[in-house]
């Protein structure tokens, strides 16, 4: 990590788009630096994509798709080329965790087990996926057949996040791949290092065109990409305005789009509950990945009949949290993602005191860490669920802790919120979590378990989460049209106009 780190610090990437299998020319483009946020350093030069280059990106998609052989490509072929794709992201998955480390702070133990293995296992798993998936045939109707098929929707615009760069945008690659389409790639300007990395090690595997990436602020390369004539559809992750914002620009075009975007998740720990199992729940759906995360369960909702004991656990655990250097074992906690983040997160703890939640632990700077965009993880207690810090998406590693009484006052809170992404509830009382499962306005209802992603199941969220689901189903619905074709079994009895003057 040291010998990586070192090397690009001294001589930072260069990083241009990737348009019909070449890296493009570099020359007049806009600089955008790629930073270390553990370091501050830089690591990487941008050449941002003009709307030209997102132009020619574009059209050797619509070519690939219109004229080359990926749309009428086999199954069997689609399988050998995703699982292809699997097998060179894991024969380079010690260089892709340490270059995800370096550019997003997310400790190292997580991106080697977490981070690179899901990018590469959403290759398999939709290699897998259309081997099984079928249409339907309905034969209800008298001397008809309907057959229900699924086609390729053309050119996809996939536009990942900066928190999960390489496993998020994975998972779009692979399921705008697998239904046969074609695709423009656009990272997060903060965190291409990854995305980039992953179009030289699958050089060859695919027919030209198939896959383009260009790399750019959302502004200027963004706005170009979604708002061209020749994309089909648009599948974003991020934030809400921005998310909001696409939508506007395809509605103009009646253009399909699936929108995975904010989340400010309940997570729910009832008296009755596995008291151990809920704290390391608790911290982990509010630590993991630096809080970074929008399915983080940092909205934390205690039975106010344990809340002594989880609030002192809880925030003894949280004091103790290792913050530190990503590339060192033991680290819990690594930067934010750039100073503002870090800035955001000093906005809230004092929006939070201002308000008056209760400081429990963290709110401030790393005081012993001079270098890097560090910041204490954060605990408070807050008196109601109108707080800013209960509202609002923080995305970072901050948990607003609330006390309810019952069930139906539990319930409502939960759901007294613009987001509806996950929800969390730990009891051993089974009608109560099926109960509270139902009831919950949320995509994904987890019972009994941290973070899991299901991708046999859909992820996406009710109300202001966004749009459509990830995942077997969701992501066919998301990345192919369907057809319907009905077919006359016998000859058609119908009135034979006209005949009158025969």
């Amino acid at each position: 990590m040291s010998d990586l780190r070192e090397q690009l610090n001294r001589t930072p990437l260069r990083l241009s788009g990737y348009v019909a299998d070449r890296f493009t020319a570099s020359s007049g483009s806009e600089e955008i630096g790629v930073f270390d946020p553990t370091t501050e350093k830089q690591v990487a030069t941008l050449f941002e994509s003009s709307a030209d280059e997102v132009d020619a990106a574009v059209s050797a998609a619509r070519m690939a798709f219109d004229k080359g052989p990926w749309g009428r490509a086999t199954v069997a072929e689609r399988q050998l080329a995703l699982n292809a794709i699997h097998d060179a992201i894991l024969s380079h998955a010690d260089e892709l965790a340490l270059l995800e480390t370096i550019n997003t702070g997310i400790p190292l133990a997580q991106t080697r087990t977490v981070h690179i293995p899901r990018a590469a296992y959403n290759f398999r798993f939709f290699a897998e996926y259309i081997n099984q998936a079928g249409g339907d045939v309905f034969t209800q109707e008298p001397g008809l057949m309907s057959l229900v098929t699924y086609e390729p929707i053309g050119v996809c615009a996939l536009i990942g996040p900066w928190n999960m760069p390489l496993g998020l945008t994975a998972m779009k690659i692979a399921g705008a791949l697998a239904f046969g389409n074609t695709c423009v790639v656009k990272p997060s300007e903060l965190t291409p290092l990854t995305v980039t990395r992953l179009f030289e090690i699958i050089e060859g595997i695919l027919p030209e065109g198939v896959m383009n990436l260009v790399n750019g602020r959302g502004h200027v390369t963004g706005t170009s990409l979604v708002s061209h004539p020749g994309i089909d559809m648009v599948s974003f992750t991020g934030g809400t305005v921005t998310g909001a914002a696409i939508l506007g620009s395809l509605a103009k075009g009646i253009k399909g789009s699936a929108m995975e975007l904010g989340g400010k998740s309940a997570n729910i720990v009832f008296a009755d509950s596995d008291f151990e199992q809920a704290v390391d729940a608790a911290l982990m759906s509010s630590f993991m990945n630096n809080g970074q995360m929008c399915l983080a369960g940092s909205r934390i909702f205690v039975d106010r009949k344990i809340s002594d004991r989880f609030i002192d656990s809880f925030t003894r655990r949280v004091k103790a949290l290792k913050i530190g250097d990503p590339a060192l074992s033991g680290t819990e906690i690594g930067p934010m993602i750039n100073h503002s983040q870090r800035e955001r997160m000093e906005r809230y703890a004092g929006s939070g005191l201002g308000e008056g939640a209760t400081l429990l632990a963290g709110g401030h700077r790393c005081a012993n860490l001079n270098t890097g965009f560090f910041f204490e993880p954060t605990a408070m207690l807050a008196p109601t669920n109108e707080l800013a810090i209960c509202q609002e998406e923080i995305f970072g590693p901050f948990a607003a802790l609330q006390l309810f009484d019952d069930e139906d006052e539990v319930i409502a809170k939960a759901n007294d919120s613009d987001f509806g992404l996950v929800g969390y509830v730990w009891t051993e009382d089974l009608n109560r979590s099926m109960r509270v499962a139902s009831a919950l306005r949320t995509g994904t209802v987890l019972v009994n378990t941290p973070i899991v992603r299901d991708l046999r199941t859909g992820f996406g969220g009710y109300k202001q989460s966004g749009l459509g689901r990830e995942g077997a189903k969701g992501s066919q619905a998301m990345f192919t049209e369907m057809k319907t074709t009905i077919i006359a079994r016998e000859p058609r009895k119908m009135p034979r106009m006209g005949m009158a003057g025969a």
